[in-house]
C-alpha cells in the first residue's frame, strides 16, 4: 500500500487540481500519470447541470468511438429464427432465448454487452435485477434493443461507449486506454462530449456541462476546460 501512494503522490504532483486543462493537454497529462503495471482504462466523469429525479433529464445514450475502447467486447444476443442466424453470422458466440435466460439466472456472466431483439423483450425483462445494476440491460436509447443486429453488433465490436447519468448527476464513460496516442484519447472524449452536449434534455436550465474530469485507473483527476462545448 505505502508503494502504490507514493506512486499516486508522484502522479498527483504532476496535476494542478485548480487547473481546466485544454482536451489534448489533459489526454497527455492523463498519459504522464497513468502508472500501473497493466493498460490502465482511461475514464470521463462529467457532471451535468440535470436533476437525475426527472425522467425528462435522464441523459443516456451511446457513442461511437473513432478509435474504439482497445478491447475485445463479449457479446450475447437473445433472438430467435432468422434473427437468431443473423448474430451468428456476426460472430456472436452466444445466441439464444429461455436457455440463454437460464444460463445467465445460474451466475454465468462472461458477456461485456447485451443485445435483444424487440420481440425478445418479455424474456430478457425476467432478468432486470441480473442484468440491471451491472449496467448490462439492453435498451433502445443505447442501441441495444433493435431488429438491426448485424449494425449493433459491429457497432458494438468496434467500440461504442454508452453513458448514464447516476442518481448523483455524473456520466461515468470510457474513451480507450492508457497506451493510446493522446490524440486518439482526445477524438474519443470529443465524441463522447458532444454527443453529451446533442442529448442534453430541452428542460434542462441553466450551466448544462458543469464540469469534466479525466482519469486513468488509480490516476489522479484531471480536469478538462468545458468551455469549447459550451458555446
Amino acid at each position: 500500500m505505502a508503494k502504490a501512494g507514493k506512486k499516486y503522490r508522484a502522479a498527483a504532483a504532476k496535476v494542478k487540481p485548480e487547473n481546466d486543462y485544454p482536451l489534448a493537454d489533459a489526454m497527455q497529462l492523463v498519459k504522464d500519470t497513468s502508472y500501473t503495471k497493466f493498460d490502465a482504462n482511461v475514464d470521463l466523469a462529467i457532471i451535468l447541470g440535470v436533476d437525475p429525479r426527472q425522467a425528462d433529464q435522464n441523459v443516456r445514450g451511446a457513442a461511437l468511438l473513432p478509435h474504439g475502447l482497445g478491447k475485445t467486447v463479449r457479446i450475447v444476443v437473445f433472438a430467435k429464427g432468422d434473427k437468431a442466424t443473423e448474430a451468428q453470422a456476426a460472430g456472436v458466440e452466444f445466441v439464444g432465448g429461455d436457455d440463454l435466460a437460464a444460463k445467465i439466472n445460474e451466475g454465468w456472466m462472461d458477456f461485456d454487452q447485451v443485445v435483444a431483439t424487440p420481440d425478445m423483450m418479455g424474456v430478457v425483462g425476467k432478468l432486470g435485477k441480473v442484468l440491471g445494476p451491472r449496467g448490462l440491460m439492453p435498451n433502445p436509447k443505447t442501441g441495444t434493443v433493435t431488429f438491426d443486429l448485424n449494425k449493433a453488433i459491429k457497432e458494438l465490436k468496434a467500440g461504442r461507449a454508452e453513458y448514464r447519468l447516476d442518481k448523483a448527476g455524473i456520466v461515468h464513460v470510457p474513451v480507450g486506454k492508457a497506451s493510446f496516442s493522446a490524440q486518439h484519447l482526445s477524438e474519443n472524449a470529443n465524441t463522447v462530449i458532444e454527443a453529451l452536449v446533442r442529448a442534453k434534455p430541452a428542460s434542462s436550465k441553466g450551466t448544462y456541462l458543469k464540469k469534466i474530469c479525466v482519469s486513468a485507473t488509480m490516476g489522479p483527476g484531471i480536469r478538462i476546460d468545458p468551455t469549447p462545448y459550451r458555446l
